[in-house]
């Protein structure tokens, strides 16, 4: 079993445990098809403890949909307003 999943500093990160896997199962699927790691592998390493890893990292997050699905613009000017204040 893998290290980290033993701690819920990884669980809370994400904000549960089935946050979690779909963060997981979603990354795992997009690095198969070829997206590259955002952490330097090790030898030995699993790809799922490398997902983890970039978990841990702070490197790739859950997006909730309604915020994925609205035009970019949109997203820019909320992130515009959230620094300015």
């Amino acid at each position: 079993m893998i290290e980290a999943l033993k701690s819920d500093e990884v669980v809370n990160k994400v904000g549960g445990r089935f946050k979690l896997a779909v963060l997981v199962q979603k990354r795992l699927v997009d690095v198969t098809f070829g997206a590259p790691l955002l952490v330097e592998r090790r030898e030995g390493q699993t790809l799922m403890e490398a997902v983890i890893q970039e978990v841990l990292e702070g490197k790739i997050t859950l997006e909730r949909a309604e915020a994925k699905a609205r035009a970019p613009e949109a997203r820019a000017a909320d992130e515009k307003e959230e620094d300015e204040d």
